[in-house]
């Protein structure tokens, strides 16, 4: 049975991977407090009051930048496309920016039930800023604390609430894991993707590109 797909989008250092780790109960995703980490879209199985899904953390959407930040944006999309429910997070703190806003427009598109994740409200004067992010038009923001838990439980039952049952699928029997290991830049990503016959992950000359352990079935 094919578990329904949660994606968490939004823009750059707003916590996506900090949330995503603390929603799957383990540091899969690497964390830094600067932007732009998280590149490739990085997939872990959580669950939820008995519900299981598939969760897929993606790197920050900007229209800023060069060709890493426009495959970043892909990788995005890509998720966006897969996903059942959307997990848009923002930054409580900055407050609702363009990005933010253009990030709105392309979830619009999807015709994806989306919820709204206000993150970084560690502290109760920041509530208040709250009201500004009812202009996004989505709904009610929930306020989070990926770093402290605080709202991952409210998050998360809207998730359950709203996804979709599991769907029937063809169990894989016998399935092993291999890894692709090499030092930076000798083509790991373009050797990836040539045998998945897909972009699963970003492909550049610059040294590094790749920071998350990427996992993906192949047949």
């Amino acid at each position: 049975m094919a578990l329904p797909v949660v994606a968490i989008v939004g823009r750059p250092n707003v916590g996506k991977s900090t949330l995503f780790n603390r929603i799957i109960n383990q540091r899969l995703a690497i964390v830094e407090d600067k932007p732009g980490v998280t590149r490739d879209r990085n997939y872990a199985q959580a669950e939820w009051m008995g519900h299981k899904f598939d969760l897929i953390d993606t790197g920050g959407i900007t229209w800023e930048g060069g060709k890493i930040e426009e495959e970043i944006r892909a990788q995005a999309e890509i998720a966006i496309e897969e996903a059942d429910v959307i997990l848009f997070v923002t930054d409580g703190k900055l407050g609702v920016t363009d990005d933010d806003r253009y990030i709105c427009k392309m979830l619009y598109k999807s015709s994806k039930p989306i919820i709204l994740a206000v993150n970084k409200i560690d502290d109760g004067h920041l509530v208040t800023g709250l009201l500004e992010f009812y202009s996004l038009g989505i709904g009610d923001p929930i306020e989070v604390s990926g770093i402290h838990g605080i709202g991952t439980g409210d998050v998360l039952d809207e998730v359950v609430k709203i996804m979709p049952p599991r769907k029937k699928d063809k169990e894989i029997e016998g399935q092993i894991k291999f890894c692709m290991i090499g030092r930076p830049n000798v083509g790991k990503s373009s050797l990836t993707n040539a045998i998945l016959n897909l972009d699963r992950v970003i492909v550049s000359s610059i040294e590094g590109t790749t920071r998350d352990a990427i996992d993906t079935p192949f047949r």
